[in-house]
């Protein structure tokens, strides 16, 4: 028996949990009056945009379909109402409907005369309440200053970072996109804003530990790995994991406190960095430290200075701390790969809620988990290492070449396309020499003798040509010899869909306005490694690029990150490139098809399927 009346009572509870919202017979109480269960406030956040909040009480909704916006004085007019989508349900008077609960945040561009600093905003909004009662349209009010600076919402650091805060974040649905749209950074803006703060910590290390492994993360590999190396086989492996943890703390400090500037300030701190004077004297340093492997040098301070510091210096042995977390900040903010969707997730709460503790914890965590890997390699770094002899030479050596590699890859982006296919050829070829790919070997040489003059030959064999494809007019490191096939290439080129450039959100408007089919709009910067992902292994894809082709494509080329720039990418809530958004016919954003960061080809086809819906 006791067993049947836990059954039935295990029934009930299942037939409760899957009861509709809106049943009269699960609300009880007496309703509130519409003004109460519906609180509508709004603010100026530019003169150009007005944000429209309602708090929604509980067991009360809102139709989507039913706001109303109007001004006092009527000179100032108001655009398309720019809101998130909803919750499609269905209603026991409406059917299937669009609702929206607790809270709701909708943008109004808005229009005044010249000198029109303040009005009256009026606002008409309509819904229900689950106990079965729906209200007449109720309209409320709000004065608006155009010129005031806008409140943001936000808890305390202890709050913040226990996932406590009770202010609800903004829904910044921006003129002409989406807000919190249902994309991948979305949902993890979401994320943020309604979990519990150690599963949000959790959840970004692990997003950390996946982008530990995306092409842009390679290149502190070898940093790290040169600076255990560089310091010799006397380091021991615990010496060589607390280098390799502050190199990792570095950049993880670095992470949170450049995204915490950013999500509130709204810039892309990456695109300030990435400039041929930053990126060349970073360049210029992995060059310094790779000619020290080479033995032309020895990096050491003065013998005076060395004499001095040599009683209180013994702590350090094995390298200074200091030094390796200037070394992991300088990755963090000049390697570090370009905006993804977690990312971009943490920096679009930020910028929404002011919440700059949870935001930042969340990036510091992510930070963690993207140098989780590195600290394997800098303890596998320390194994390698032999005891003595020339074997310890030559490990050094080869990280040498690997840091010159990182130096090529930092000035790709801002110099000619020629510099890097000849700085290429050069390290391969001479690689290749000094691994003696043209010195004749000794009749009786040993295996690894010979397994090395082939690698060398291999890398000759590049090198060489790499330059001749250089020469020949070839600017793909990739592809140094396509230049050799070009009428071919040519004439499939001339079947890829075609980008046009967008650059302000005038001109964007202007090509929305005339568009007559789905819009696919890129943001794109010479700097940014994802986007060259992006056009070189997802667009050119023959089955993605079928589908672009039935598209009208632009292109926003932030790589100046001037106003212009960062007026396109605030409009789309975007803190950098590579992100695209996708257009009905009519110039409206289609939510949660946004793509942020890289996308494998196969799955960005089915988005664009989505989109020509």
């Amino acid at each position: 028996m006791h067993r049947i009346l836990s059954l039935i009572a295990l029934l009930a509870s299942l037939l409760a949990l899957s009861a509709p919202a809106n049943a009269a017979a699960t609300v009880t109480g007496t309703p509130m009056r519409p003004e109460e269960a519906f609180v509508l406030s709004a603010q100026a956040l530019d003169p150009q945009t007005v944000e429209v909040t309602v708090k929604i009480a509980g067991d009360y909704y809102l139709y989507a379909d039913k706001f109303r916006f109007r001004a006092d004085p009527d000179t100032v007019t108001f655009g398309t109402p720019q809101r998130p989508a909803g919750k499609v349900t269905k209603d026991d008077f409406f059917g299937q409907v669009e609702t929206y609960r607790k809270e709701v945040k909708i943008l109004l561009p808005v229009s005044a005369p010249e000198g029109t600093t303040k009005f009256r905003l009026l606002g008409s909004v309509q819904g229900c309440w689950d106990g079965g009662i729906c209200y007449p349209p109720n309209e409320q009010t709000a004065d608006i200053d155009l010129l005031a600076k806008p409140v943001k919402t936000g808890g305390n650091f202890l709050d913040g970072l226990l996932g406590r805060d009770d202010k609800p974040a903004q829904a910044t649905a921006a003129s002409g996109g989406s807000g919190v749209s249902d994309d991948e950074s979305g949902r993890i803006a979401g994320l943020l804003r309604d979990a519990s703060g150690p599963l949000v910590l959790l959840s970004f290390f692990g997003f950390g530990l996946l982008l530990a492994f995306t092409p842009c993360m390679f290149p502190m590999i070898p940093i790290l790995s040169g600076i255990i190396v560089g310091h010799g086989h006397h380091i021991s492996r615990g010496r060589a994991f607390v280098l390799s943890l502050v190199y990792v703390l570095g950049m993880a400090i670095t992470y949170a406190a450049a995204g915490v500037a950013a999500g509130l300030s709204g810039t892309m701190l990456a695109a300030a960095l990435q400039n041929a004077w930053v990126l060349g004297a970073f360049a210029l340093v992995f060059v310094l430290l790779s000619l020290s492997m080479f033995g032309f040098y020895e990096l050491q301070l003065p013998t005076a200075l060395q004499s001095r510091l040599s009683s209180t210096a013994s702590h350090q042995q094995g390298g200074s701390l200091g030094g390796v977390a200037v070394m992991g900040v300088l990755s963090a903010l000049i390697v570090g790969p370009c905006v993804a969707a977690p990312l971009a997730g943490a920096l679009l709460y930020i910028a929404q809620t002011g919440n700059a503790a949870l935001g930042g914890a969340a990036l510091f965590a992510m930070a963690l988990g993207m140098g989780a890997p590195l600290l394997a390699v800098g303890v596998a770094a320390r194994t390698v290492l032999p005891r003595a002899g020339a074997w310890m030479e030559g490990v050094k050596k080869a990280f040498g070449v690997m840091l010159l590699a990182v130096a090529v890859w930092l000035l790709t982006p801002v110099v000619p396309p020629l510099l890097p296919m000849l700085a290429w050829a050069a390290l391969l070829m001479f690689s290749g020499i000094f691994l003696h790919a043209i010195d004749p070997l000794p009749p009786h040489a040993k295996g690894w003798q010979r397994f090395w003059k082939g690698v060398g030959v291999v890398l000759l064999i590049g090198g060489a040509a790499m330059l001749i494809g250089a020469l020949a007019g070839s600017r793909d490191p990739l592809q140094p010899l396509a230049v050799l096939r070009a009428q071919a290439t040519t004439a499939n080129a001339a079947e890829l869909p075609r980008f046009e450039k967008v650059a302000s959100i005038a001109e964007l408007d202007a090509r929305l306005a005339a568009a007559d089919r789905p819009v696919m709009l890129d943001f794109y910067a010479d700097w940014c490694v994802s986007c060259k992902e992006m056009e070189r292994f997802t667009f050119t894809d023959p089955n993605v690029a079928a589908r672009m082709g039935r598209m009208l494509l632009l292109k926003a080329d932030v790589t100046a990150n001037n106003d212009d720039d960062k007026a396109l990418l605030k409009r789309f809530n975007l803190f950098g490139p590579p992100g695209t958004i996708f257009f009905d016919r009519a110039g409206k954003e289609r939510a949660g098809l946004r793509v942020v960061g890289f996308m494998k080809a196969e799955a960005f086809a089915e988005v664009l399927d989505r989109a020509l819906r």
